[in-house]
C-alpha cells in the first residue's frame, strides 16, 4: 500500500488526523524534498513527533529511481509525504501511475495547498486564474522566458497568474529576485506587468502579503522563505477592496 499524504503549508499542526493515522500505520515513511518544504518544522521534528524514520528523497529518486518507495509499498505500507497537497505536482501523479502498473494499491490524504492559499490571502477570485507558471533561477546566461509568456497570455485574457518561485537545495527564490527577473524579461518581450501581489510564508501564524508595483514590493520586508507571487489581471471591485484593506494596494 502506498499512501500519498499532504503535509499542508507550514508545520506539523497542518497535518490532518487522517494523515497522522496513515503515518502511524506505515512501515516506511518517505518525504519528497524538492517541490516545497515546511517552513515551520524540520525533518528531525517530524521524526520525533511521529517516532519514525523519515527518508528524504531527491527529485531524481522520485522521478527516475523510485524503486525504494515502490518496493516498500509492495512489501508493506509506505507513506509518501508531500508539503502542500500531494497531487498538485505531476511528478507525484507519475509515481502513482507507476505504483498502479505494479499492482500496488494507493490512497491520497489531501493537504492545504499554496495553489488555493495564495489566492485566498490575496483576496483574488480562484476561478479568474489562468494557467500557473514556475520561475526558475537563471543558469549562466540563460534566462527563463516561458513564465513571461504565460503571464502575458493571462494578462491578455484578463486572468490572474500564480507564479511559483524556484526551490533548490540550499536556496529558495525570494520575491525581490523574482521581481528583477520578471521586470527585465517583460521589458525584453515588449510588455509591462502593472502590479503584483507578494505572499510570504503562507499558512504560518504571520504571513506577509503586499500588493502594488514592482518598486512598491521591493520596499517591503517579506522576511524569509517560502515566497510566491501573483500577477493579477484586471481587478473586480471586491478584489481591489480586499487588496487595499489587507495588502496595502
Amino acid at each position: 500500500m502506498l499512501w500519498f499524504v499532504g503535509l499542508g503549508l507550514w508545520d506539523l499542526e497542518d497535518v490532518s488526523v487522517r494523515g497522522r493515522r496513515a503515518i502511524a500505520g506505515a512501515d516506511r515513511v518517505f518525504l519528497e524534498g524538492y517541490t516545497s518544504r515546511l517552513g515551520g518544522s524540520s525533518v528531525a521534528e517530524m521524526e520525533a513527533a511521529w517516532e519514525t524514520t523519515v527518508t528524504v528523497l531527491s527529485r531524481e529518486e522520485v522521478e527516475v529511481r523510485p524503486d525504494e518507495v515502490l518496493e516498500a509499498a509492495r512489501a508493506g505500507t509506505a507513506v509518501f509525504l508531500v508539503p502542500g497537497d500531494p497531487m498538485v505536482s505531476t511528478t507525484h501523479v507519475d509515481l502513482r501511475l507507476r505504483a498502479r502498473a505494479l499492482g500496488i494499491e494507493t490512497g491520497i490524504v489531501h493537504g492545504a495547498s499554496i495553489a488555493t492559499a495564495a489566492p485566498g490571502l490575496a483576496g483574488l477570485q480562484n476561478y479568474r486564474f489562468g494557467p500557473a507558471t514556475s520561475l526558475p533561477f537563471p543558469h549562466g546566461a540563460w534566462r527563463p522566458t516561458s513564465p513571461l509568456l504565460a503571464i502575458r497570455e493571462n494578462l491578455e485574457r484578463d486572468l490572474h497568474t500564480l507564479v511559483y518561485l524556484d526551490i533548490q537545495p540550499g536556496r529558495c527564490m525570494l520575491i525581490p529576485e523574482a521581481l528583477d527577473l520578471l521586470e527585465d524579461g517583460a521589458a525584453e518581450l515588449g510588455f509591462a506587468i502593472p502590479r503584483y501581489v507578494g505572499v510570504a510564508r503562507a499558512g504560518s501564524p504571520a504571513p506577509v502579503v503586499a500588493a502594488g508595483t514592482a518598486d512598491r514590493l521591493r520596499a517591503v520586508d517579506f522576511g524569509g522563505p517560502l515566497h510566491v507571487l501573483v500577477v493579477p489581471g484586471p481587478l473586480h471591485v471586491m478584489e481591489r477592496e480586499y487588496l487595499e484593506a489587507f495588502a496595502g494596494l
